[in-house]
């Protein structure tokens, strides 16, 4: 068998070289239609717009997101001070019932002492009943002193009050910056606010607390003093007037002069009544154990000496019970925080009337 081998040859083409123009990179210029583009120039003047846009968003909210800003670090100091007021309080109430309890305790000792040593003979057992009962009544009266003069139940009423207003203006932030429009009088009239409060509720006993017995009653103040004054104007003619007709001011003025005629006299009367028992008191205390001490030195020189620290010891304890028992510093507070409501009611009323509408 045979077989056939055979093969084809193609010839090769021939390779023709040829440039592809390259595009230039740093400037590319189109023409169209006889116009020329130059896409630098619309790369920068595209930049430059973006920047002025966001230049324009920038200084629309610059003073907006400052006030935020201001009014969030207002609400972190407000919600400090509601819990440092809370805390405060619950313990100037322990202070009260503990010095209570205790100063109540040292003069029915020394009141027992007192008696147990007149009951006895002489010699050094009466000798060291007289020296144990008066060092207790001398103790008595000066633990009786300073609690008289701080007045643990009017410290913890003034705490009460000041951890209710100051929960009233964190509401009062939270509201301003949920609106979302918040303004630099917002941010001004909170920290008036703050300041306000702080000067009439202090947390330091001393240098900074209140008088606990002035010489008259006064209401207190827990708002800033240009709160109702701020554009306030009289009103000179019925257009000018704050927009509410003339039978509606009428009976707002009838309604405010109620309001001073009876519920601020029956508070300031209230008050006084409660300052002057209060006076009583504080002063009683100290004095009947302080007598109760000197009459212990006499016990065992005959049956009426021993009734002198007897008597006095119980009465102290009987006074100092109704004085801090009773919280008679709380109630006059009470009275002070009321008179101080109606006092702002009667003034917010009194400045709204005189307002023009044009400034409301």
């Amino acid at each position: 068998m045979r077989i056939v081998k055979s093969a084809i040859h193609v010839p090769k083409l021939p390779r023709v070289p040829f440039s592809v123009p390259q595009l230039r990179k740093t400037k590319l210029v189109e023409e169209f239609n006889g116009i020329s583009i130059d896409t630098n120039t619309i790369k920068s003047e595209k930049n430059v717009l973006t920047t002025q846009i966001y230049e324009g968003l920038y200084k629309s909210n610059d003073k907006k997101s400052k006030a935020t800003i201001q009014l969030y670090a207002i609400l972190e100091a407000v919600a400090d001070r509601v819990e440092m007021h809370k805390n405060i309080g619950e313990q100037r109430d322990n202070w009260n019932t503990l010095l209570l309890n205790s100063i109540n305790m040292i003069t029915l000792t020394a009141t027992t002492m007192a008696g147990v040593a007149a009951a006895s003979g002489t010699g050094a057992p009466l000798l060291a009943l007289k020296l144990s009962s008066a060092l207790l009544f001398s103790a008595s009266t000066g633990l009786l002193l300073v609690m008289n003069k701080i007045q643990p139940s009017q410290l913890t009423e003034e705490q009460r009050n000041a951890t209710r207003l100051f929960r009233e203006l964190k509401s009062h932030i939270e509201t301003t910056i949920a609106l979302g429009n918040p303004t630099e009088e917002d941010v001004k009239d909170a920290m008036e606010k703050v300041l306000a409060l702080d000067k009439a509720y202090p947390l330091p006993l001393l240098g900074a607390m209140l008088d606990k017995f002035p010489s008259k009653f006064e209401p207190a103040v827990w708002w800033p003093a240009t709160q109702f004054h701020e554009g306030k104007a009289e009103s000179k003619k019925m257009e000018e007037m704050n927009g509410w007709s003339e039978e509606l001011e009428m009976e707002m003025r009838e309604v405010i002069e109620v309001v001073k005629r009876k519920d601020s006299e029956d508070y300031e009367r209230l008050g006084n009544i409660a300052l002057k028992v209060n006076k009583t008191l504080a002063i009683a205390g100290p004095l009947l154990t302080g007598i109760a001490a000197a009459g212990s030195a006499f016990v065992g020189n005959g049956s009426w000496a021993a009734l002198v620290p007897l008597m006095a010891g119980s009465l102290a304890a009987a006074v100092n019970t109704f004085e801090h028992g009773g919280q008679v510093g709380m109630v006059f507070e009470m009275y002070r925080f009321c008179g101080g409501f109606f006092h702002m009611l009667e003034t917010s009323v009194e400045s709204t009337l005189e307002e023009k509408d044009i400034i409301r």
